[in-house]
């Protein structure tokens, strides 16, 4: 175990650490050389014109995204209508434009399947000339995208929506803790925004709009789930701080809008009679566990699977015991199992997504970011010019399996690079004394969580009675950065 103070870790450790990650899971981690090569032949973005392609450059668009983010998938614009109805327009990159099936770019895409991001390196899925310049949604720039126009009711509730392809303009680059201070009056309206004029009344209109789809998610049974996912701060070299990320009223706004476009979309391939690359959350094989889960906090719940009951069961668990609730999150989202990918055939049988209370979802929003998300984009526009689909059923079927194996992967390296990130923040704290709450208890030993900074650590030693939301005061007596351990002692 690796305690000495004078030898601390740094970022480049990191990246060594999830490099070896990747590559240990079935991950590239770097380009290939005929990827390079291929890129260099790519002169600009994408810049198709024709009757099908809609010139909406002169729309209100924005984008809202982490402060950091440079691949931008999205953009969204809306107008109020007559009698409280919205038209909301969302773009989406045509990453298709420029990344053709069977190039080299999308033979490395379609390796890894999804970007990974570790704080100390992102892997991207496609080389960054093309996820945050060529085919990102990036401010001032002309860009094509595919467009799902949508109609809300006074209620939120969808009156028609329509997909086709766009040349569209990003007019504000916005981050969602910025949005979310102000629309929680708890700072001024970004700079980005202020600047164009109707942008705030934008903004404004979106959020509402979200907010009242979000009940109505709600109201059929989604589930609000708070998972414990701490990222590491840098000051140049140095790890200086974990923070949690907290969601907010911005990440509900494109959310909310998401979700929502990807039911359309799903909707808009299976009208079209194709078949379709759905993300699925089956009903969940331990709904009884569940049940027993909530008989401990002495709730009932129905003997069949009720996605509505158990987020009343939820809701009323997150108001009593906010502290603990990531760790009741974390023991549910386990036993409902991971989502995955399936083929949606006309007339096949329907599965849905248990977890967001929805019938029809596919990924389509975030083709720089998620392979998924690319199948998606080339089977809308082959449906869109009447071409046959660019993938067989089969193809398709292989491809799911594919993708939920590899976003698996990539799930477990990022898992497993937070803990080497508390390891190495913490590995100079060694013999501080911590106030944490005990998140698991199995035959290999018990787990706790500190609070300030958010790590999650093993107990070496001390009581052993301990149960799952046991309050303790530990000690920190060891760390392993490379294996990601972080060890504590009870103490009185």
């Amino acid at each position: 175990m690796n305690s000495n103070h004078s030898h601390p870790h740094h970022r480049s450790d990191l990246v060594r650490i999830a490099t070896r990650a990747m590559s240990e899971r079935g991950l590239e981690p770097e380009f290939p050389a005929r990827v390079e090569t291929e890129l260099a032949a790519i002169k600009g973005p994408g810049s198709e014109v024709g009757p099908d392609i809609h010139d909406l450059t002169d729309l209100l668009w924005c984008s809202i995204d982490n402060d950091d983010s440079l691949d931008l998938d999205q953009l969204t614009v809306c107008e109020v209508l007559d009698q409280g109805v919205v038209r909301l327009w969302v773009a989406i990159a045509d990453v298709d434009a420029l990344v053709k099936k069977g190039s080299a770019i999308d033979g490395h895409a379609l390796t890894n399947t999804t970007s990974v991001y570790t704080s100390a390196r992102i892997f991207p899925m496609l080389p960054e000339r093309l996820s945050t310049d060529l085919t990102s949604l990036n401010f001032a720039q002309d860009r094509l995208a595919l467009v799902t126009e949508m109609v809300f009711n006074a209620d939120a509730s969808l009156a028609g929506a329509t997909v086709y392809r766009a040349r569209v303009r990003n007019k504000a680059k916005l981050d969602y803790d910025a949005v979310s201070a102000w629309i929680e009056s708890d700072g001024a309206l970004p700079a980005a925004a202020a600047a164009v004029p109707g942008m705030e009344a934008q903004l404004r209109t979106q959020d509402a709009l979200a907010q009242q789809l979000r009940v109505r998610r709600r109201l059929e049974g989604s589930l609000e789930l708070e998972t414990f996912q701490p990222r590491a701060v840098f000051d140049g070299e140095q790890v200086v701080d974990i923070r949690q990320q907290v969601q907010n009223r911005a990440r509900q706004l494109i959310e909310e809008v998401m979700i929502a476009t990807n039911g359309c979309t799903a909707r808009y391939l299976a009208g079209r009679g194709g078949a379709s690359l759905r993300r699925v959350v089956r009903s969940p094989e331990r709904w009884l566990r569940i049940v027993a889960v909530a008989q401990e906090y002495g709730e009932t719940l129905p003997a069949e699977p009720d996605s509505k009951a158990l987020e009343a069961f939820l809701a009323k668990r997150h108001q009593a015991d906010p502290l603990r609730f990531p760790d009741l999150s974390l023991v549910i989202v386990r036993l409902m199992g991971s989502g995955e990918y399936v083929v949606e055939t006309p007339g096949g049988p329907p599965i849905g997504h248990f977890g967001l209370a929805v019938r029809d979802y596919t990924h389509s929003t975030a083709p720089n970011r998620r392979f998924p998300d690319l199948i998606t984009s080339r089977l809308l526009k082959a449906a869109l010019a009447g071409k046959p689909q660019p993938y067989s059923n089969a193809e398709l079927a292989e491809l799911a399996q594919h993708c939920t194996r590899q976003e698996d992967s990539a799930q477990k390296v990022e898992r497993r690079m937070r803990k080497s990130e508390a390891a190495l923040l913490l590995e100079s704290h060694v013999g501080q004394r911590f106030d944490a709450i005990v998140t698991g208890s199995t035959t290999d030993g018990i787990w706790v969580r500190i609070f300030t900074p958010p790590a999650e650590g093993k107990l070496v030693r001390g009581k052993t009675s301990l149960k799952v939301g046991d309050k303790v005061r530990v000690k920190l007596v060891a760390t392993d950065v490379d294996r990601g351990f972080i060890d504590f002692v009870t103490t009185d």
